[in-house]
């Protein structure tokens, strides 16, 4: 798995995990709301101080965006959607 899909999948498993919308992160975070979006679509590469800040936000180690002994197919699966409809 290539290091970009590897951040993607994590920070939306952790995001999903914590229950907080894309909007709620990018607001915490300081920063757009469709650059989450970009992010854990595996589209754009944050900096450290954006992966910092997501960190933060999340209440996470920045070294759980690169954690490895996650279940990817089972994740990709259950992951809801960035969104939270109503």
């Amino acid at each position: 798995m290539e290091i970009q899909e590897l951040l993607a999948l994590n920070l939306r498993r952790i995001r999903v995990s914590k229950g907080i919308s894309q909007d709620e992160l990018a607001l915490r975070a300081g920063v757009e709301r469709a650059y989450v979006g970009h992010i854990e679509r595996g589209v754009k590469n944050p900096t450290v101080q954006t992966l910092s800040k997501l960190s933060a936000a999340l209440e996470c180690d920045i070294r759980d965006f690169f954690e490895t002994n996650v279940d990817v197919e089972g994740s990709k699966a259950t992951l809801s959607p960035g969104r939270r409809s109503g």
